[in-house]
C-alpha cells in the first residue's frame, strides 16, 4: 500500500480562505454541465430520430458521432487509410533518418519516436489496412470477418470518436467535474475499490456513452498525474464498461431483446464483483502503485475540519476552473489530443484487432482454448454448453463475436448467458484491448489476456444463477 498518497502539499489558494464566488461557480459548472450533457446525458434517440426512453437511450456525443458518420460515409476508410499509412511514413521517417525538429518537439518526438516493438506493430496495421482497403490477394486478412469488419465498421467510428473525445473531453478534465465528483464519492470508491472518487466519471462515461471514450479519459488522468499506474491499470479493465448501446446490438443479435433490462442489471452486478475481485489478484495487484508525474493538486481527497463533502468539492471544483486553459490552449490542446489517439492508437487497433479476427475466423484455436471450460459449464447447468464453450474465447478477439456464433443455440438460457459474458468480459483485441496496449496505461497483451480470463470465471457463476432464477 501506498503510504501518505494525499500528502500533497497545499496550494497556495487552500492556505487561504476560499470564498466562492458566483463567476467562480460559473466558470466551473457551465462547462462541466456542457460536459455532462455532451457526454453522459441519455436522450431518447434510436436509428436517427427521437423515441420514447422505454424504446432505447443515447447520448449527444453518439448522435454528432452518428451525424458525422453519415456525413462523410464512405470516404470514413479511406481516412483511416491516410491517417495510418502517414502515421508509418512518420515513424519510418524518425526512426531511420532521426530529424532534430522531431527528436527536439516533445510533442512529435512522443508520437514517432517510438519502441521497435511499437513501429513493428505500425507496420503490421499499415499493411492490413492497405490490403484491407485495396481488397488485395488475402481474403483472410480483408474479408468482411475480419479487417473487412475493422476498417468498414469499427475504425470509421473510432476516427471519429477520438476526434470528439480529443476536443470536447477537456470539458471533463480541465474545469473541475472530476475534481468535484471525486470529492463526493470518495468515500465509496476508495474504500471499496481503492481508487479515487474520480474514477466514477470514468465508469459512467463508458456505461453511457463508450468504453473507448472511459479508457481515453483514464489514459489523460494518467499522464497527467491524478492518477498511479496502477490505478490507471485497475480502471481501465475494470470500469470501462461497455455501453448501454452496445449492450443492445448484444441482446439484439441472440435474439432476446426483451430481456434487455435484465442483461443491464446482471452485467452491472458482474461489472461490481469483477472490479472489487480482480484488482486484488495478479497482474493487477502487483502493478506499481506510482504516478507518472508530479500535481499538487491531487490531495483532493482529503476532507478538512469544518468542510462537507459538497462545500469541498465545490471548492476543489473552482480552484481547478480557475485554472483552466484559455481558449486558444483549449482547442490546442485538443487537437493535440486528437493526433495522439489517431497515430498511436488507430494502426494498433488495426494490427491487433485484424489479427486476432484472423485467427478466430480461419483458426480453431479459439475453439481449442474454450474446452476447458466445458466442465465448468456443465456443473452451472447451462445448456448447449459444447457448443457454448466455442463463444468463451473468441470474446477476447472481439466482443460481438460470442453473440453472432452463439446465435443459433436453441436455448434462450445459453444465449442469454452468451451476450451477458460477452459484454461482462470487457476487454477484447478489436477495440478496447487494442486501445489500452496503444496507450500509455502500463498494461501488456498476456496481462489483459489474463485479466479477461479471471473476469470471465467470476463472472460465469453469476450470470448462470439469474439465468436460472429469469429462464
Amino acid at each position: 500500500m501506498r503510504e501518505n498518497v494525499y500528502a500533497a502539499p497545499q496550494s497556495e489558494l487552500e492556505k487561504e480562505e476560499f470564498i466562492l464566488t458566483t463567476s467562480k461557480f460559473l466558470k466551473f459548472f457551465i462547462p462541466s454541465m456542457i460536459g455532462i450533457m455532451v457526454f453522459m446525458f441519455p436522450i431518447p434517440y434510436v436509428d436517427g430520430k427521437f423515441v420514447t426512453y422505454v424504446d432505447g437511450i443515447t447520448i449527444p456525443i453518439a448522435v454528432i458521432k452518428d451525424q458525422i458518420q453519415g456525413f462523410f460515409g464512405d470516404l470514413l476508410p479511406l481516412f483511416v487509410v491516410i491517417s495510418i499509412m502517414t502515421t508509418l511514413v512518420g515513424t519510418l521517417y524518425t526512426k531511420i533518418f532521426k530529424p532534430s525538429f522531431i527528436l527536439k518537439n516533445k510533442f512529435l518526438n512522443n508520437l514517432l519516436n517510438v519502441t521497435l516493438f511499437w513501429a513493428a506493430t505500425r507496420v503490421l496495421g499499415a499493411f492490413f489496412v492497405l490490403v484491407t482497403y485495396l481488397k488485395y490477394d488475402f481474403e483472410m486478412i480483408y474479408s468482411g470477418n475480419t479487417g473487412g469488419l475493422l476498417l468498414n465498421d469499427l475504425m470509421p467510428v473510432l476516427i471519429i470518436v477520438f476526434f470528439l473525445a480529443g476536443v470536447l473531453l477537456p470539458l471533463i478534465l480541465d474545469f473541475g467535474l472530476l475534481e468535484f465528483v471525486g470529492v463526493l464519492l470518495s468515500k465509496v470508491m476508495r474504500p471499496l475499490f481503492g481508487l479515487p472518487g474520480r474514477s466514477s466519471v470514468d465508469c459512467l462515461t463508458s456505461w453511457l456513452g463508450d468504453g473507448t471514450v472511459g479508457v481515453i479519459l483514464t489514459n489523460k488522468q494518467l499522464e497527467s498525474g491524478y492518477y498511479t499506474k496502477r490505478e490507471a491499470a485497475v480502471i481501465a479493465t475494470s470500469f470501462s464498461a461497455v455501453s448501454i448501446t452496445f449492450c443492445l446490438v448484444v441482446i439484439s443479435e441472440v435474439k432476446l431483446e426483451s430481456y434487455f433490462m435484465h442483461m443491464i442489471g446482471v452485467v452491472a452486478v458482474c461489472g461490481i464483483a469483477c472490479a472489487f475481485i480482480v484488482p486484488r489478484l495478479m497482474p493487477l495487484s502487483k502493478i506499481e502503485d506510482a504516478y507518472v508525474k508530479d500535481n499538487d493538486d491531487r490531495d483532493h481527497e482529503t476532507l478538512p475540519k469544518g468542510k462537507t463533502l459538497f462545500t469541498y468539492g465545490l471548492q476543489k471544483a473552482a480552484q481547478r476552473a480557475e485554472r483552466s486553459p484559455s481558449f486558444f490552449s483549449f482547442l490546442n490542446d485538443g487537437l493535440k489530443n486528437v493526433l495522439d489517439l489517431w497515430i498511436g492508437v488507430l494502426p494498433v487497433v488495426m494490427a491487433i484487432g485484424t489479427l486476432g479476427l484472423i485467427i478466430a475466423e480461419e483458426t480453431p484455436v479459439f475453439n481449442y482454448l474454450g474446452m476447458p471450460f466445458i466442465p465448468y459449464l456443465e456443473l452451472l447447468n447451462i445448456p448447449y454448453a459444447v457448443e457454448m464453450s466455442k463463444t468463451i474465447m473468441v470474446g477476447f478477439a472481439d466482443m460481438f463475436l460470442p453473440a453472432i456464433i452463439g446465435a443459433s443455440i436453441e436455448a434462450d438460457l445459453t444465449r442469454f448467458v452468451i451476450a451477458c459474458l460477452s459484454v461482462s468480459q470487457l476487454i477484447y483485441m478489436s477495440e478496447v484491448g487494442g486501445l489500452i496496449l496503444g496507450t500509455k496505461i502500463p498494461v501488456n497483451f498476456f496481462q489483459l489476456l489474463i485479466i479477461f480470463l479471471l473476469r470471465t470465471i467470476i463472472s460465469l457463476p453469476i450470470i448462470a444463477l439469474f439465468a436460472h432464477m429469469i429462464f
